[in-house]
């Protein structure tokens, strides 16, 4: 079935296992306007595109990054191996043979081949050669699909395209893209994945009294000012985007089962605020309802 319908239906390789060990696959694929997106691990293998394999697919180029174990990847007579945290970008439509080992895991883009290829500054340098720095355009990447990964469901059809143009920026600054092309990126996908990603990090660490603006910068490697105007530019202040966060980390809780039990000042105190009586005037003021009212009613709705 991994061979039949994976390899010559989706993904368009001739496989064959490299040894004895069980079988295992488990791999996330999603579509996106003019790119698709394919995550996962699998058991270790070789991937082999022909010429006959890759025939009537798409006029793709795939950009690989290895989050675990090695890869290698042949092509055009070059051959490459890379460890975790390392890219490639190869072509989809000419011969090639990838393995990946070691309990492998992978992110791949396809990308369509003509949204980078006017945008890449040298495309022999670029194709089938390692990129084993970890730039800061690989690690936005991962992250800016990380958070993709965990949506069900692009609301619309602009949104959709929007997340498939910031991929492409990426993708074209990690390669190597011409000047113009990164000057876009950077006020284009890379903003929009530095945005994400300082999101993550606040939401990750809500508990910390004293996160801040600082805090955040210093662990993303950029500046509070910049971390500072990222948020305004999407609505908020820093401030008032960690109240809401803690509020809404707050709400959930409450409205949980298996946290009925719990203290609200106890709930508060996970959320990440010091002062109950603070969290109290927020609540309601975010809420229209005391933190006790919102749980008894969610214990009514339930039954309880």
């Amino acid at each position: 079935m991994w061979r039949e319908v994976y390899g010559h239906t989706v993904a368009r390789f001739e496989i064959e296992p490299l040894n004895d060990a069980p079988f295992h696959a488990d791999v996330t694929l999603r579509g996106l306007p003019g790119l698709g997106v394919a995550c996962g691990s699998r058991s270790d293998a070789s991937y082999r595109m022909t010429r006959k394999t890759a025939a009537g697919g798409p006029d793709n180029f795939l950009f690989s990054i290895v989050t675990g174990g090695v890869g290698t990847i042949a092509q055009f007579g070059r051959e490459v191996t890379i460890g975790a945290g390392n890219a490639v970008l190869v072509s989809g439509t000419d011969p090639s043979v990838c393995t990946i080992r070691n309990n492998g895991r992978f992110l791949t883009l396809a990308v369509s081949r003509e949204r980078i290829r006017p945008h890449l500054a040298d495309l022999d340098a670029a194709l089938a050669r390692p990129l084993i720095e970890p730039t800061d355009a690989l690690q936005l990447l991962s992250g800016y699909v990380a958070v993709l990964q965990n949506a069900s469901t692009l609301s619309t059809e602009q949104l959709a395209q929007s997340v498939a143009t910031h991929l492409t920026d990426l993708v074209i600054v990690a390669a190597g893209g011409t000047p113009d092309a990164v000057a876009l990126a950077q006020e284009r996908g890379v903003r929009a994945a530095r945005l994400h990603a300082i999101k993550a990090d606040i939401a990750r660490n809500l508990v910390q009294r004293d996160l801040s603006a600082e805090l955040v910068a210093a662990r993303q490697g950029i500046s509070p000012r910049y971390v500072r105007r990222l948020l305004e530019a999407d609505g908020s202040s820093f401030s008032e985007f960690v109240l809401a966060q803690r509020l809404a980390l707050a709400y959930q809780l409450l409205t949980d089962r298996r946290h009925f039990d719990r203290a609200v000042g106890e709930i508060a105190f996970e959320a990440g605020f010091g002062d109950q009586s603070y969290f109290n005037r927020c609540f309601r003021r975010r809420y229209a309802a005391t933190p006790s009212d919102v749980r008894e009613d969610a214990k009514r709705r339930r039954g309880e």
